[in-house]
C-alpha cells in the first residue's frame, strides 16, 4: 500500500510539473528512513544561463503525519559559481495553528511548497550549489520525507 502511495504521489507531481512552463528546476532528495539528520543536508545543483530573467525560489517540503511540529526551520547555503556563498534562514510553516497540516495531501504524507525569494534575478551565469540543512532544536527530525529546491521564473 505504501508503496502504491508513493508511485502515486510521484506520478501527480510529475503530471504537474510537466505543465508548468514557468519551472526553471526542481530536484529533491529522498530523506533515509524519514529522518531527517542536522548533519545530513540536501545537496543540489544547477545552471543559469539567463542572468536578465526574474526567478522565484522555493523550499519544497513532504512529510508526514508524525512529523511534530507546525513548522520546519531551514538553513538554505547558496555557493555561487566563482565560489562565493550566501545562506538565508526559511521558516517553513506547515500547518496552522489547529495542526491542520498545508499543503497538498495523499493519504497521510503532505507536500508544500514555500515561497523564500521572489523576483530575484542571478549575478553570474553558470553553476550554483545549494544545501538545505533543517535548523531545528532536535537533532533528527522524524516524519520528513523529501527536501528539495524549486526555481520558477516570475514573469
Amino acid at each position: 500500500m505504501r508503496s502504491y502511495i508513493f508511485a502515486l504521489s510521484c506520478l501527480i507531481l510529475l503530471s504537474l510539473t510537466a505543465c508548468d512552463s514557468k519551472m526553471v528546476f526542481e530536484e529533491s532528495r529522498p530523506i533515509a528512513d524519514h529522518v531527517w539528520k542536522i548533519n545530513q543536508p540536501a545537496k543540489l545543483e544547477f545552471e543559469v544561463k539567463d542572468t536578465m530573467a526574474f526567478h522565484n525560489f522555493y523550499i519544497t517540503v513532504r512529510h508526514g503525519e508524525e512529523y511534530e511540529y507546525s513548522n520546519l526551520f531551514v538553513f538554505v547555503e547558496m555557493e555561487f559559481p566563482n565560489g562565493k556563498k550566501s545562506v538565508d534562514t526559511v521558516e517553513c510553516m506547515l500547518a496552522d495553528p489547529t495542526g491542520k497540516w498545508y499543503g497538498d495531501g495523499v493519504g497521510s504524507i503532505y507536500s508544500n511548497r514555500i515561497l523564500y525569494k521572489a523576483d530575484r534575478r542571478f549575478p553570474l551565469s553558470g553553476r550554483y550549489k545549494v544545501s538545505i540543512q533543517h535548523g531545528m532544536r532536535e537533532e533528527d527530525l522524524k516524519g520528513v520525507y523529501d527536501i528539495g529546491f524549486r526555481l520558477a521564473l516570475s514573469r
